[in-house]
C-alpha cells in the first residue's frame, strides 16, 4: 500500500513539474527556422511560407506540441527533431537530399546538402551552431556532406560541450586546424566518437591538440591525405578503434608506436603505401585486445611475424593485396581459433601449399577469401585424412588458385556448408582437381546469393535440381567450362535470379521458356558461344541480352511493348529475317549486334541507337534511308552487305560517332564535304567499295582518326598534302577507352559491400560478374600482308594510311614523314610517280609499309634502315634504280620478292651485281663523210607507195575471201569475241584479285 502511495505521488510530482517545452529551447527552434526560411527563399522550388507551419511565436504555443519536435515527458527538454528538406542545386546540376534533423538529448543530424547554405550562408550556419550550445544535453552532432571550406567552423563547436560523438566527415577541412581553433575545441572532454574521415588533411600536428580529450575511443581520419608517420604514442592511448585508411602514410614505424595503445580493439591501415618488411621485433603483437586488424592493399612483403599467433582476441585478419611471401601456412593464427571469424590472404606471393586441416578447430569462421594470382597457390580444401569443419561459412573465395592437385579430391566441405551466401570458385583452370561434374548439395540453400564456377574444367550436364537448390541466387556464374546438354529446366524457377552467365561452354537444345517468364528479375543473360537453336525469347525485365554464336534461328520478345533492352548481342546465329519491327522504337537500346547473319531488307528509319549498331555480313541492299537519324551513334558497321548509291548525308550528323566501318559493299559517287563535321571519328574503313572522285582535304579536318582505309576503290586525283594533319594516334583521347563499347557498370545486387555483421568496422567487398559489359568492337584492316581484327584496347595502340588498289596519280607528299606515329602506310596499286620521300625515315613506329606496283623512280632512300620495327617493306614493280639499302637490322630480314619488278635495283637480296665498270659499251660511231659510197640506194616515195599499194591489196583480199568463205568468217568473228572476253576478264577481275 505505501509503495502504490508513493508511486501515485511521483507521478503527481512529475505530472506538476511538466510545463511544456523550455523557453530557451522553444526560442532556438523559431531562430532554427528563420534560418531555414532565409536559406530556402533563393529557391523559387519551394514556398517558405509553408515551411514548419505550426512552429509559431507566440506564448501559449507549446513547442512540444510542433509537428518533428518530441520532447521528454518528464523534463520538457526537446529529444528528436527531425527535419527533411530536398533542394535542388542548379550549379552543379545535382539533386542533393539535405537531413536538418538534430535530437538534442540523444543526438543532433545535421547531414547531406548543406552545399548551398555554405556558399551563400556559411556565417548564418556558424550562428546556428551556437545557438544549439543552448542545447546542454546535445550528445551526438552530425555534420558530415557539408562541404564546409572554413577550419573556424571548430570554434562554434568548441561550446557544445555535452558532445560525445561528432562527425565533420565529407567537408572541405585541409591542411591543419588552427591552433586557436584546437585550443576552443579540446573544450570537448565528453567526447568519445570523433569522425574527419573524407577530408584534406595532410598534417598530424592536430594530434597533439585533442591529446586532452582523454575520453576519445574512436578516431576516424580515412579517406585525407596523411602523409609519412603517424606519431600516436603517448597521445591517444585511449583509442579503441583508429580507422587511417586511405591515406598516404608509408612508414611502418606506426606499427611500433602503436603499441602504447593498450586498449586498441580495431585498427585499419587498409590502402595506405606502408612498404618492406613487417616488423618482426617490435612489441605490436602485445596488443592483446586488438579484433580488427586490416593491412590490405599495401606494400608489405616477407613473412606475417609468429607472434601473430599470440593475438587471442583477433576477429578479423586482412593482409590481402599485399606481396607476402613464404608459407601460408604458417601465416595462419592458430591460438586466435576460438575467436577469428574473417580471414583474406588474398592476392599475395604465397607459393606454398595450404592445407584447410588448419582451420579445423575453428568454431567462429565465417569469411574465407585467399584469391590466388596465376594459380601458384596449392589450396587442400580435405586434408589427407578427410575433416569434418566446425563453422559454418558465408563467404568463400577460392579463385585463381590450384584446389586438391595433390589429394585430387571433389570439395566435399562445401556440401555441409548449409549458410554459404558467396561462393567463387572461378578461374582454376590449371593443376588443379576442381573437374568433372557440378555436385550440388542435397539441401535447399536458402541463404546463397552468389555462385561463381567459372573458368574451370567442369564437364558432364547440369544437375536438373540446381534451381530448387538454390532458390534465392541472385547471381549464378558457369562461363567458360565444358558442360553439354539441355539447360534444366528448374532454372525456369528461379525468381530472384538476376544475373545468369552460361557462356562459352557446349550447350545445346532450346533455351527454356520459364527462363524469360519465371525468372522476373533477370536482368542480365549471357548464353553466348553454345549450340543452343530454337527461337530467342527476350524477357521483360532483361536488359543485357548475349546470345552470340550459337544456332538460333529467330528472336522475338515475351511481350512486344514491354522491351527494355540496354544491349542485344546475337552475332553469328542463323536468323534469316528482316530487323524485327519491335526492335525500331526501342527507347533505351544502346547497342545492337546482329552481324553474321542472314538478315536482309532495308534498314528501317525508326531504328535509334546511341552506342553500338553492327549489321555487318548479312544481306542487306539498296541504299541507306536518308530518314536515317543516329545522332548520338557511336560505332556503325555495316560492312559485307550489298548497299547500294551514296552515303546520306544525314549520317554526317552523328557528331559522336567513332567507328565508320561501310567497307565491301557497293557505294558509289564521292565522298561529300559534310564528312568534316564527324570531328571525332576515330576509324574510317570505305574499302571496297566504287566510290569515285578526289580524295577530299576535307578528311584532313578529322584530325582524331587513327585508322583511315580507301583502298578498293575508283578514287583519283593525287594524295592531300595536309594529310600530316591527322593525329593518327598521336594525341590520345581523354578517354582512350573508346572502342570497348561499354554499355555501363554492373554492381552486385547486394550492393558496394556485403556488410560482416559480426562487427561495424570491417566490410567484405563482394566479388564482381564485369565491371563493364563490353562489345567485342572488332575492325579488320590490312597489315603486313594479312587482313588482321583489331579489339577492344589494342585499337588504342593502332594507326594506319591505305590508300591502295586506287588510280592515284601524281608524286609521294614528303608530308606523311610527319606522321609519326604511324604504324603502316599502304599506297601500292595506283600509278603514283616521283621518288620514296626521305622523310619516311623519321616514321620511327612504322611496321608495314608498302609501295608496289607503282611508278616510283630514283633509289630507296638508305636511311629506312633506321626504322626498326619495320616487319614488311614492297617496293616492287616500280621503276627504282641504284642500290638496294644494306641489309642491315630489319633491312636483313627482307626478301628478293619486295624488290622484285625493278630492272635497274642492284645488290643483295637481288641477283643482279652493283659493280662498276670503266668502259660503256661501244656504241656504233657515226661516219663523219656524208658520202660514203653504199652498195644499196632506197628512194623513199617508191618505199611508201609500194607499201601502201601493197597494205590495202592485201586488206580487201582477206575481206573477200571472209565474205566468199562464212566458215573462215564465223571462226575469225569468235576468235574476236573470245579475245575481248578475255581481256575483259583479265583486268576487271583477274589484276585486281592479284594485287589488292
Amino acid at each position: 500500500m505505501k509503495a502504490l502511495l508513493l508511486w501515485v505521488l511521483m507521478v503527481f510530482v512529475q505530472t506538476s513539474e511538466y510545463m511544456g517545452c523550455l523557453e530557451e529551447e522553444r526560442i532556438d527552434l523559431l531562430h532554427l527556422k528563420s534560418f531555414l526560411i532565409i536559406s530556402i527563399r533563393p529557391l523559387k522550388a519551394y514556398n517558405s511560407d509553408y515551411l514548419l507551419p505550426s512552429w509559431v511565436n507566440h506564448e501559449k504555443s507549446d513547442c512540444c506540441g510542433w509537428e518533428r519536435v518530441t520532447c521528454n515527458s518528464t523534463t520538457g527538454h526537446v529529444k528528436e527533431l527531425s527535419l527533411k528538406i530536398y533542394r535542388h542545386i542548379i550549379l552543379l546540376m545535382i539533386t542533393i537530399s539535405l537531413d536538418l534533423s538534430f535530437d538534442a538529448i540523444n543526438g543532433c543530424i545535421w547531414d547531406e546538402g548543406m552545399l548551398s547554405f555554405i556558399f551563400l550562408y556559411s556565417k548564418y550556419i556558424i550562428f546556428e551552431i551556437q545557438t544549439l550550445s543552448t542545447l546542454r544535453n546535445l550528445e551526438i552532432l552530425n555534420l558530415g556532406y557539408n562541404f564546409f571550406d572554413d577550419n573556424s567552423i571548430l570554434q562554434s563547436l568548441g561550446a557544445i560541450t555535452s558532445l560525445k560523438t561528432l562527425n565533420l566527415s565529407w567537408n572541405h577541412l585541409e591542411g591543419y586546424f588552427p591552433a586557436e581553433g584546437w585550443k576552443l575545441f579540446s573544450r570537448l572532454e565528453k567526447l568519445e566518437i570523433l569522425d574527419l574521415s573524407v577530408n584534406y588533411l595532410n598534417d598530424t600536428s592536430f594530434l597533439q591538440s585533442i591529446a586532452a580529450i582523454k575520453s576519445l575511443k574512436n578516431l576516424n581520419l580515412a579517406y585525407n591525405d596523411l602523409t609519412g608517420s603517424f606519431p600516436i604514442e603517448g597521445i591517444l592511448e585511449n583509442l579503441h578503434t583508429l580507422d587511417l585508411r586511405e591515406n598516404s602514410l608509408n612508414e611502418t614505424s606506426l606499427l611500433q608506436s602503436i603499441v602504447a595503445v593498450k586498449y586498441l580493439r580495431t585498427l585499419n591501415l587498409e590502402y595506405n603505401e606502408l612498404t618492406k618488411s613487417f616488423p618482426i621485433k617490435c612489441q605490436f603483437c602485445a596488443l592483446k585486445k586488438l579484433e580488427v586488424l586490416d593491412l590490405s592493399y599495401n606494400y608489405f612483403e616477407g613473412i606475417l611475424p609468429p607472434c601473430i599467433n599470440n593475438m587471442t582476441s583477433l576477429m578479423v585478419l586482412d593482409i590481402s593485396v599485399n606481396q607476402f611471401s613464404g608459407n601460408a601456412s604458417s601465416s595462419y593464427v592458430e591460438a586466435s581459433r576460438t575467436s577469428l571469424e574473417y580471414i583474406a590472404f588474398s592476392y599475395n606471393q604465397f607459393a606454398s601449399v595450404f592445407s584447410f586441416n588448419l582451420f579445423s578447430n575453428y568454431s567462429k569462421l565465417e569469411v574465407l577469401r585467399f584469391n590466388g594470382q596465376n594459380n601458384k597457390v596449392e589450396i587442400e580444401t580435405e586434408g589427407s585424412m578427410g575433416w569434418y569443419p566446425l563453422f559454418q561459412l558465408k563467404i568463400i573465395e577460392l579463385s585463381n588458385c590450384s584446389l586438391n592437385k595433390l589429394t585430387r579430391s571433389i570439395l566435399k566441405f562445401l556440401l555441409v556448408q548449409h549458410e554459404l551466401d558467396i561462393v567463387d570458385l572461378s578461374h582454376n583452370l590449371r593443376n588443379n582437381f576442381f573437374v568433372g561434374q557440378l555436385y550440388l548439395p542435397t539441401l535447399i540453400h536458402a541463404h546463397m546469393t552468389w555462385m561463381d564456377v567459372s573458368a574451370n574444367h567442369l564437364d558432364g550436364k547440369l544437375p536438373e535440381n540446381i534451381g530448387k537448390i538454390f532458390t534465392n541466387l541472385l547471381y549464378l556464374n558457369l562461363s567458360n567450362n565444358n558442360l553439354e546438354g539441355n539447360l534444366p529446366s528448374s532454372i525456369g524457377g528461379m525468381f530472384y535470379l538476376e544475373i545468369l552467365d552460361f557462356s562459352s561452354n557446349n550447350f545445346s537444345g532450346r533455351v527454356p521458356r520459364g527462363l524469360d517468364t519465371g525468372c522476373p528479375s533477370l536482368r542480365i543473360l549471357n548464353l553466348a558461344n553454345n549450340s543452343f537453336n530454337g527461337a530467342i525469347f527476350v524477357g521483360t525485365n532483361q536488359e543485357i541480352l548475349q546470345m552470340n554464336d550459337n544456332q538460333f534461328t529467330s528472336i522475338t520478345p515475351i511481350i512486344n511493348s514491354t522491351v527494355h533492352l540496354l544491349y542485344l548481342d546475337i552475332s553469328n546465329n542463323r536468323i534469316s529475317d528482316t530487323i524485327p519491327r519491335w526492335l525500331w522504337n526501342t527507347s533505351h537500346l544502346r547497342t545492337l549486334v546482329m552481324a553474321n547473319n542472314g538478315f536482309y531488307g532495308r534498314i528501317p528509319c525508326e531504328l535509334s541507337m546511341t552506342g553500338t549498331l553492327d549489321l555487318s555480313h548479312n544481306l542487306f541492299m539498296g541504299s541507306l534511308p536518308f530518314c536515317l537519324n543516329l545522332p548520338k551513334l557511336e560505332h556503325l558497321y555495316l560492312q559485307g552487305n550489298k548497299f547500294t548509291g551514296s552515303i546520306p548525308k544525314v549520317l554526317f550528323n552523328s557528331s559522336s560517332l567513332l567507328t565508320l566501318d561501310i567497307g565491301d559493299n557497293k557505294f558509289t559517287g564521292s565522298i561529300s564535304i559534310e564528312i568534316k563535321q564527324l570531328q571525332d571519328l576515330r576509324v574510317l574503313l570505305l574499302s571496297g567499295n566504287r566510290f569515285t572522285g578526289i580524295i577530299l582535304n576535307q578528311l584532313c579536318l578529322l584530325r582524331m582518326i587513327s585508322i583511315m582505309d580507301l583502298s578498293k576503290n575508283d578514287f583519283s586525283g593525287t594524295v592531300p598534302q595536309c594529310l600530316y594533319d591527322i593525329n593518327f594516334g598521336k594525341i590520345k583521347a581523354p578517354s582512350f577507352d573508346y572502342f570497348s563499347g561499354k554499355v555501363y557498370s554492373i554492381k552486385h545486387p547486394l550492393g558496394l559491400a556485403y556488410t560482416y555483421k559480426g562487427f561495424s568496422n570491417k566490410d567484405a567487398d563482394v566479388p564482381s560478374y564485369v565491371k563493364n559489359v563490353d562489345i567485342e568492337v572488332e575492325i579488320k584492316f590490312v597489315i603486313k600482308y594479312r587482313p588482321s581484327s583489331y579489339k577492344v584496347s589494342i585499337l588504342g595502340y593502332m594507326s594506319g594510311l591505305d590508300f591502295s588498289c586506287n588510280n592515284l596519280i601524281g608524286g609521294i607528299p614528303s608530308t606523311l614523314g610527319q606522321i609519326s606515329s604511324l604504324h603502316a602506310l599502304n599506297l601500292s596499286y595506283n600509278q603514283l610517280i616521283g621518288n620514296i620521300p626521305i622523310t619516311f625515315s623519321k616514321l620511327a613506329l612504322l611496321e608495314s609499309l608498302d609501295l608496289s606496283h607503282n611508278s616510283l623512280s630514283g633509289e630507296i632512300p638508305s636511311a629506312l634502315i633506321d626504322l626498326t620495327f619495320l616487319e614488311v617493306f614492297n617496293v616492287a614493280y616500280n621503276n627504282l634504280s641504284g642500290k638496294v639499302p644494306d641489309m642491315k637490322a630489319q633491312f636483313e630480314t627482307f626478301e628478293k620478292r619486295s624488290y622484285e619488278g625493278n630492272l635497274h635495283l642492284c645488290g643483295p637480296p637481288s641477283d643482279k651485281s652493283c659493280t662498276k665498270v670503266n668502259e660503256s659499251y661501244a656504241t656504233p660511231r657515226q661516219s663523219s663523210n656524208a658520202s660514203d659510197n653504199k652498195w644499196y640506194k632506197v628512194d623513199p616515195v617508191v618505199f611508201h607507195t609500194s607499201f601502201s599499194v601493197t597494205y590495202i591489196i592485201f586488206f580487201f583480199s582477206v575481206i573477200s575471201l571472209l565474205y566468199i568463205i562464212h566458215y573462215w568468217l564465223q571462226r575469225c568473228t569468235n576468235l574476236i569475241e573470245d579475245l575481248i572476253y578475255y581481256c575483259y576478264y583479265y583486268f576487271f577481275f583477274l589484276k585486281p584479285l592479284k594485287g589488292c
